[in-house]
């Protein structure tokens, strides 16, 4: 059974940091794109961030480059999000998800077939 497992949420204050981590068993996902969402109250899932099944590309949301980072260790089939200089607006749930495809980058939620339960992320003003 495929599961992804999210991790490292939490409450931080704004300029803050957190790394986000995603492990998933069941089998071996170094073929296949991960990448994250998030869902803010009261608003869509939207895309983060992608990484390709060998971690050679990388694609971000415009807002997020240079703040958010994202990596995998293919060894340990697990996907990071480092985040830094965290804002109020990037409250949200955050879920991380594999695709069947490696890249061009999927960039929507219907490209990703496996998805994690979400982690919670709080950043306070």
């Amino acid at each position: 059974q495929v599961q992804l497992v999210e991790s490292g949420g939490g409450l931080v204050q704004a300029g803050g940091s957190l790394r986000l981590s995603c492990a998933a068993s069941g089998r071996s996902f170094s073929g296949g794109a991960m990448g994250w969402f998030r869902q803010a109250p009261g608003k869509e899932r939207e895309f983060v961030a992608a990484i390709s099944g060998s971690g050679g590309s990388t694609a971000y949301v415009d807002s997020m480059k240079g703040r958010f980072t994202i990596s995998r260790d293919n060894a340990k089939n697990t996907v990071y999000l480092q985040m830094n200089s965290l804002k109020p607006e990037d409250t949200a749930v955050y879920f991380c998800a594999v695709a069947p495809r490696s890249w061009p980058a999927p960039l929507r939620e219907t490209e990703y077939a496996w998805w994690g339960q979400g982690t919670q992320v709080t950043v306070s003003s």
